[in-house]
């Protein structure tokens, strides 16, 4: 199942690039966004899983890039005990349009907290897709993987032991 995740991920990248050249752009700089997203996530082995909560507040630099601002909150259930996360994360994403699909591909950093992950570094790549409805609407779907560190020597074995993020949600543009 890892295996296939990865080659989702990949196909998803290449098949966006592809499009590329097409269309233009539903945002123009200056904009912002807001976007409500739920979720789940697991372990790279598949051993665990959470859902979560996402607010995130976009401003569009360029017609094209974006920085983010993200407050994820995260709900993990394990017998009889219940546990919180969250994680403050900043980022940027490339947006370009095709049709009505807006693929981005980016990247986030930030902090992580909570019950069961004390206060860690979290970064990694995401991509997706925002589908408008209306000229101000969309549907995010999205993929991120995330890993964890504590300094930046244990970067490198916190993206061998990453998890994948899977986003479902909507915004706004304004």
């Amino acid at each position: 199942m890892h295996k296939t995740l990865i080659g989702l991920f990949c196909a998803t990248a290449l098949f966006s690039t592809t499009l590329l050249a097409s269309g233009e752009s539903h945002f123009t700089a200056g904009d912002f966004t807001l976007t409500l997203i739920g979720g789940g996530s697991s372990d790279n082995d598949f051993d665990s899983s959470t859902s979560y909560i996402q607010l995130g507040l976009g401003h569009y630099i360029t017609d094209q890039f974006a920085v983010n601002l993200r407050q994820d909150l995260g709900f993990i259930d394990i017998g009889d005990s219940n546990f919180y996360n969250a994680s403050t994360r900043v980022g940027g994403q490339y947006v370009w349009a095709v049709n009505q699909f807006a693929p981005y591909f980016g990247a986030n950093i930030g902090v992580v907290y909570g019950d069961v992950l004390k206060n860690q570094f979290i970064a990694g790549p995401n991509l997706g897709t925002k589908f408008f409805v209306n000229e101000t609407t969309f549907i995010n779907l999205g993929i991120e993987y995330q890993f964890l560190f504590r300094n930046t020597s244990g970067a490198q074995d916190g993206f061998k032991d990453g998890r994948f993020v899977y986003e479902l949600g909507m915004g706004v543009r304004w």
